[in-house]
């Protein structure tokens, strides 16, 4: 998660077998100012070998968009494998396929985000900006899916307090830890303590799932 500013440009890393879709992505950014494609991977084993020969030269990326249906190893093998070595760096799931299930284990496993291959070029620039800001981005074709079938917490929202209930709301509209700060005047060392203790109290692994969680219980609005 990044919430300083903005740098000129986000470093993004586009793990994909398929190499008209990795050309696509290359194509596209670009011809944006703010991001820049540095590397690729043609699977999930070649993406894991890739990222730590950039982690000993101090040259990972800041977003990985991570296909999930490959080769040797898959997206959310990879996708997990990543997280744990390299925490700093937000993985944007990117797929065909839209079965919640598949979604649960990405988002499990530490991805920030979750876009459909069909989604318009524009929305992956978004989805990748966001994943940077620490924020969230779904697909909006499979939140209302991903809210229904969302696994059933061992909690729910009474062990919240008042402030937790609060600040979840604000994570579900997609805010950052900074944005939150600002937004309820406390620092962000406090925020991040909230957001541990509600996924902590409701079972959960990840701001993302704790999002979904917000939406389907009504305590924020879904897209």
């Amino acid at each position: 998660m990044h919430e300083a500013d903005e740098p000129k440009q986000i470093r993004v890393f586009v793990v994909d077998d398929h190499i008209v879709v990795r050309r696509g992505l290359q194509l596209f950014f670009g011809m944006l100012d703010d991001i820049e494609v540095v590397g690729e991977a043609v699977d999930g084993q070649h993406a894991i070998e890739v990222l730590a020969a950039r982690a000993a030269d101090d040259d990972l990326p800041d977003v990985v968009l991570m296909d999930l249906e490959m080769p040797r190893m898959d997206g959310i093998t990879a996708t997990g494998l990543i997280k744990k070595a390299h925490p700093g760096v937000e993985v944007v799931a990117l797929t065909g396929f839209s079965e919640a299930e598949r979604v649960h284990l990405a988002l499990e496993v530490g991805a920030a985000g979750y876009l459909l291959k069909d989604a318009d070029a524009d929305e992956v620039g978004v989805a990748v900006r966001a994943a940077y800001r620490g924020e969230i981005h779904l697909d909006a074709a499979v939140v209302g899916k991903l809210t229904r079938s969302l696994r059933q917490p061992v909690e729910n929202a009474a062990v919240l307090t008042p402030r937790e209930r609060e600040i979840l709301a604000l994570v579900a509209l997609g805010q950052s830890n900074r944005d939150i700060a600002r937004s309820l005047v406390i620092s962000e060392r406090t925020t991040r303590t909230h957001v541990s203790n509600i996924l902590a109290k409701l079972g959960l692994v990840s701001r993302t799932q704790a999002a979904l969680w917000a939406i389907r219980e009504g305590l924020a609005p879904g897209p």
